[in-house]
């Protein structure tokens, strides 16, 4: 599998001068593709492939108007090619949305493959420099003398950080030891999970922690005059204080995810449709502020590499509305409903605690039917996993109380 690790970098005045000099091809050449393939398809009705594209860049570098794109390396104008064309087969399978212009004030990066940069020793020095880009290696485990990395990534956050990536390939997996246990996850707001031991971990809300500085930082952005050195100093302060929330944010859905990774072996989760439920107004701040899709992402390959087994369950499984300990399945339950009592068994509920053990014993189910896969991440099932009780299945109303 690839791992990447990414660490703070300090390059010098040459350095971080070339560097920018690649940015702004970079983004050149990124946004003019982009532009004569949408007025190629509106004019001509005609697609654009990448063999096209790469050999107008041929003739960029040759003529009198962009001349300059010969004095940084060509690698990263090459791979900028490669990802848009990625970018754009994403967007016709219905993966990801059409890839817009890139910014100048936004994140800038560039991506050397092997036969742009040289790593020695722990030394790395890019292509077009000919002094080592010094970083800061914070991966204690890791002997950054042994790197031998396929990638090098890099980046310049909007706060004036400087970053550098390294893409490994990694054969050796080192699986958990076994612990012979499985839960079911349920994510929340109130909590940020409920896990179907009765574990709770509180949702530590960091945008709403830190709104009141960020909205006192906006304000002096707003009050600056556009184009003036103190609006790039206040804009500088809303990335910081955007970098602090996203850091702390991270760092929450790691340490979260890989004591969720080191408890059990088999977690069960459920198919989240974020996208769609961040088109509430009233949620939409909160949902963007949990980082579920993230946390998500980070269980997928955390499984992979220690052994472990992530099954997704259906998103249209009733788990909060049915009883886990019958199976009688509600008419309605509202989201302020959070206790009910089972119609059935009179069995009093969790809201949180009842969904995650019917997103276990689902997730369980799935497990068996794809026994044979050794990994089983993403596995999706459809319909009712859950076995109805053999009492008639009337839709009572929630009966509150104890």
């Amino acid at each position: 599998m690839r791992t990447a690790y990414k660490c703070r970098a300090y390059p010098t005045p040459d350095q971080a001068a070339m560097l920018s000099r690649t940015f702004g091809c970079v983004r050149l050449v990124w946004n003019r593709t982009l532009g004569e393939r949408i007025h190629r398809y509106r004019n001509e009705n005609a697609s654009t492939s990448y063999r096209q594209t790469d050999a107008a860049l041929t003739e960029w570098k040759r003529g009198d108007e962009l001349a300059f794109l010969s004095e940084v390396s060509c690698v990263p104008l090459q791979q900028t090619l490669r990802h848009q064309h990625t970018a754009l087969q994403n967007f016709f399978s219905g993966r990801s949305r059409y890839p817009r212009f890139k910014s100048r004030k936004s994140r800038q990066s560039a991506h050397y493959t092997r036969s742009a940069f040289r790593m020695r020793s722990g030394s790395l020095v890019l292509a077009k420099a000919t002094a080592p880009l010094r970083f800061t290696w914070s991966f204690s485990d890791v002997d950054v003398t042994e790197l031998n990395p396929t990638m090098v990534v890099v980046s310049r956050e909007p706060d004036g950080r400087w970053y550098v990536s390294f893409a490994v390939e990694s054969t050796d997996t080192a699986p958990s030891s076994a612990t012979n246990h499985a839960v079911g996850v349920d994510l929340g707001l109130t909590d940020f999970l409920v896990t179907s031991d009765g574990v709770r971990v509180a949702n530590p809300r960091l945008l709403a922690r830190k709104a009141r500085n960020l909205a006192r930082y906006q304000r002096r952005l707003a009050r600056c005059r556009p184009g003036s050195n103190n609006r790039g100093k206040a804009k500088a302060k809303v990335a910081r204080a955007h970098r602090k929330i996203r850091n702390a944010r991270l760092d929450f859905l790691h340490r979260t995810s890989t004591r969720l990774v080191r408890s059990a072996d088999m977690i069960a989760i459920e198919d989240l449709n974020v996208r769609g439920m961040m088109r509430n107004r009233r949620l939409s701040h909160a949902i963007g502020d949990a980082g579920w899709s993230e946390f998500r992402r980070q269980l997928e390959y955390k499984c992979q590499r220690a052994g472990r087994t992530l099954v997704v369950v259906d998103r249209w499984l009733p788990s909060s509305k049915t009883c886990s300990t019958c199976g009688h399945l509600l008419a309605e339950l509202t989201l302020s409903t959070r206790h009910w009592t089972c119609p059935g068994c009179r069995t009093r509920h969790d809201r949180d605690l009842n969904a995650a053990k019917n997103i276990l014993a689902a997730g369980r189910a799935v497990a068996r039917e794809v026994s044979g896969d050794a990994c089983g991440v993403d596995v999706r099932r459809q319909g009712a996993p859950l076995p109805l009780s053999a009492v008639k299945q009337e839709s009572d109303a929630v009966r509150l109380g104890a």
